[in-house]
């Protein structure tokens, strides 16, 4: 699946509040923060990360989708699949 730039611009913005978040936990940990803040971070740059993720695979739905004999589009299900259990 090849989904356009142009298409996961949104993603891509995302995708850099996350580089400055895990810059932070970085620091963080080497300012020796408590434990519970650092595990908040975490969770929460993981959570964007999932939800890039996710985006990225809603947007190419379009692309996983293939083309039968008749000419009917139908989605790889299998292809489909195994992204999302990729993101589990």
């Amino acid at each position: 699946m090849q989904v356009q730039a142009s298409e996961l611009s949104d993603v891509v913005s995302r995708l850099r509040r996350v580089e400055g978040q895990i810059s932070g936990i970085i620091r963080m940990i080497e300012d020796g923060r408590e434990c519970k803040d650092v595990v908040t971070q975490l969770a929460a740059a993981a959570r964007a990360l999932d939800k890039a993720g996710f985006k990225i695979i809603a947007t190419g739905l379009r692309h996983c989708m293939t083309e039968n004999d008749e000419g009917e589009r139908a989605v790889d299900v299998a292809e489909m699949e195994r992204l999302f259990l990729s993101l589990a």
